[in-house]
């Protein structure tokens, strides 16, 4: 029986993948909880020796001047025939074979062990799901119901709903996927992993696995935005003065972010150096559109590029997708003009080019771009008084002019 006990637990640990203390504690509780349900004992208490196989049961009964319960009393003179030390409290314990069970009582602890085994379980999965929020994991699709995809992660099952899917791809089940771990609840059911994979954590994952710079630090992840299926800027730097932070992302041959892409079912990806230096960071982001130079308004963390007037639809991309992204990933708000709409508020911006006070990168002070908006104001103000003068006096004008004809 020893051998069997034994087998048993082995497998039970290989299975679902149980701690020993764990099942030593379900054992424990369902035979404890079996006696107290079935006999009313209230002082039980069990022992399990891993290594011989054997589980023993001890009863526990307080010493008492007058027994008023044979369960849990024993009277003080028959506690002194089994030892003479004891007095009254104390609590006399002796061993019950757990075969001498009745059915009912077995019934009970197998259920409570069973019981005790589920959320032990639950609880393993679920802390070992926890520890993976945000990270990438790889799953089969078991099914689809209602638009969600259900993913089996081995004895856990995960869910994809139809937010967080990308309308362009098309899974069936059996396809194995990668998806990104947004959130887990602990349910009573067992754990409930939220999946995604239109979220832009998917990338920076995608990006950690493919390239080894990345993984161990080299190079930096300092932004991502996404918009799935269709196109991701990803701002990289490097910590190392002798890697390039893109070579190392593209790969030879473009093969490392070939391989992201093709996860991603041929998403474009933009890889941006990312800079200190919110001028230059904004000229980066807003590429492949060239960026003539950049206003900063540090206070609202704003910036206003300025892009030549052939480029002006490139920087803005179509419905607005290359500025809107290249403000999420360098976390600053992002205006674009051409420099002949700042010429017609008055302003040439390239009198501040390649000047030695900016260098290379062109600024506008927010006090000169406030001033040439207010002249523009101005003049616009004028010009409609003055149309609206000369359009008074020449109907002053019209009765003279009839009367001399």
């Amino acid at each position: 029986m020893n051998k069997d006990f034994l087998d048993a637990f082995a497998d039970l640990k290989k299975e679902k993948n149980l701690s020993e203390e764990e099942i030593i504690g379900a054992i424990k509780d369902s035979i404890e909880n079996a006696y107290k349900k079935n006999y009313g004992a209230s002082n039980v208490r069990v022992e399990v020796d891993m290594a011989e196989g054997n589980v023993t049961v001890f009863m526990g009964m307080e010493v008492v001047e007058e027994v008023e319960d044979d369960l849990t009393q024993i009277s003080l003179a028959d506690a002194k025939e089994i030892y003479e030390g004891y007095e009254l409290g104390d609590v006399v314990e002796y061993e019950i074979d757990p075969k001498d069970f009745n059915r009912i009582a077995a019934q009970g602890a197998k259920q409570v062990f069973v019981q005790k085994n589920r959320e032990a379980e639950r609880t393993n999965s679920y802390n070992e799901f926890i520890e993976k929020k945000g990270q990438i994991v790889t799953g089969k699709v078991e099914r689809i119901n209602n638009g969600t995809m259900l993913i089996s992660l081995g004895r856990t099952e995960g869910r994809v709903p139809a937010s967080e899917q990308v309308k362009t791809e098309n899974f069936k089940p059996g396809d194995r996927i990668k998806v990104y771990v947004m959130d887990v609840k602990k349910e009573n059911k067992g754990p409930q992993v939220l999946l995604s994979r239109s979220h832009p954590g998917l990338v920076r994952g995608l990006f950690e696995l493919e390239i080894p710079e990345i993984a161990d630090g080299t190079v930096e992840i300092k932004g991502t935005a996404r918009e799935a299926g269709s196109r991701t800027k990803i701002a990289v730097c490097s910590n190392d003065p002798n890697v390039d932070p893109v070579g190392a992302c593209v790969g030879n041959r473009g093969a490392r972010v070939q391989n992201i892409a093709d996860e991603l079912f041929g998403e474009k990806i933009d890889i941006i150096v990312w800079d200190d230096d919110p001028a230059v960071l904004i000229s980066n982001v807003l590429r492949p559109a060239i960026v003539e130079g950049v206003y900063i308004n540090e206070d609202e963390k704003a910036a206003t590029a300025v892009v030549p007037e052939q480029q002006l639809s490139l920087a803005i991309g179509r419905e607005g997708q290359n500025v809107r992204l290249a403000a999420r990933v360098s976390g600053w708000k992002i205006d674009i003009k051409s420099n002949d709409q700042l010429k017609e508020m008055g302003f040439a911006f390239d009198e501040y080019e390649d000047s030695e006070e900016t260098g290379d990168d062109a600024y506008i002070e927010e006090e000169d771009i406030a001033a040439a908006e207010e002249t523009v104001e101005e003049a616009a103000e004028e010009a409609a008084e003055t149309a609206e003068t000369e359009e008074v006096s020449a109907s002053e004008e019209t009765p003279d002019a009839e009367a001399d004809a």
